[in-house]
């Protein structure tokens, strides 16, 4: 069940980013001709309307053909008016752009039933205190229970250890509860230097104490959720862009990159560890799919964004020459990538490589 909910997953946010693309082209009156999932030879296929709907044979991807797309198509007068390269700028901008948008507001909608659902956080609990630390030094306890620092309630292990991360060498005073007693505790984070997810250093504050691994599910109001699933999504979109830049220099290994086989075992993999971590995970992989999509590569919607706002800035299109240009360059790109990505996987499989 586990591999036909990887299968499922990849499908369906290929579904919803093709689906963005061909909800604004019906709306901006544009002739719709086909909607796949997947690429090459048809599989299944049905005609509804102007419209051949199929799932064709290559299931890596998927897309919305649309009449007069191509820049060296021909299209009859008497369908001028439906045809994608007669429409306005902003038309076909929006039409491009709804893809990737999709996307997001997929993780969005997923990350609302989540935080509304509840999600099992840690509870700011004491489990182990490691020897000569501030928090021995300091006097705190196992078990010992986190209520407030400088006064500021702490409901879970996160908002604990942020305050702390960012109190390097700087006293905090506690509230602490000990059985049925509520104790004052000053302590003084110390500067240590540790490795973020990128590999990078950077200097936080600990006081030398694990958890003890207490949970609780946190549910929050209509609200808070609305709120909690935009702010999660926009971190991730923005932790996605700082990761490319990071490969790009070369910071992350490029060892790490990673193609179908390596999100199938993911999504197999956490649809193991429960349908929370799952549908976690689809949110993440869709905001992905979103953030990628939009960069000016040609031939990704990023590229034809770019190429847009040549237009928009020319009064005119790019020659159709130069455009077929970009495109081929854009395609090997895409394929280097794609081929680069799949050959990480094979070694990962061959070499038992543990996943990230």
């Amino acid at each position: 069940m586990s591999i036909i909910s990887a299968i499922l997953l990849f499908g369906f946010l290929i579904f919803i980013h093709e689906l963005g693309h061909f909800i604004f082209a019906k709306m901006s009156g544009v002739k719709v001709l086909r909607f796949s999932l997947g690429f090459g030879p048809k599989v299944i296929g049905k005609k509804i309307g102007d419209t051949e709907y199929l799932i064709s044979a290559v299931p890596l991807g998927g897309y919305v053909k649309m009449l007069g797309e191509e820049p060296e198509e021909e299209v009859e007068n008497s369908e001028k008016e439906r045809s994608y390269k007669n429409q306005p700028v902003l038309k076909r901008a929006s039409i491009v752009f709804a893809g990737p948008i999709f996307n997001l507001l997929t993780a969005v909608v997923i990350f609302f039933f989540v935080f509304m659902i509840g999600v099992p956080t840690l509870l700011p609990v004491v489990g182990e205190i490691m020897p000569d630390t501030p928090a021995l030094k300091a006097g705190l306890s196992k078990s010992d229970r986190i209520m407030t620092i400088d006064g500021k309630p702490i409901r879970h292990w996160g908002e604990m250890t942020e305050i702390i991360y960012g109190s390097a060498n700087k006293t905090l005073n506690l509230k602490v509860q000990r059985g049925s007693e509520i104790i004052d505790i000053s302590i003084t984070p110390e500067s240590k230097k540790v490795k973020d997810i990128f590999g990078e250093e950077k200097e936080i504050g600990l006081i030398g104490v694990k958890p003890s691994g207490e949970t609780i599910k946190i549910k929050e109001n209509v609200y808070n959720s609305v709120k909690n699933a935009f702010l999660r999504t926009w971190e991730i979109s923005a932790l996605t862009i700082v990761g490319i830049i990071k490969l790009i220099q070369r910071i992350i290994p490029a060892d790490t990159i990673g193609g179908p086989i390596l999100i199938f075992q993911l999504a197999e993999k956490q649809a193991t560890a429960g349908a929370l971590n799952f549908f976690t995970f689809a949110a993440v992989i869709s905001i992905n799919l979103g953030v990628l999509n939009l960069l000016p590569i040609p031939i990704l919607d990023g590229g034809h964004l770019l190429f847009l706002g040549i237009e928009a800035i020319r009064k005119k299109p790019l020659s159709e020459k130069a455009i077929m240009i970009a495109q081929r360059i854009g395609l090997a790109v895409i394929i280097t990538l794609m081929v680069f990505a799949m050959y990480n996987d094979i070694f990962r499989l061959i070499s038992r490589k543990p996943l990230p």
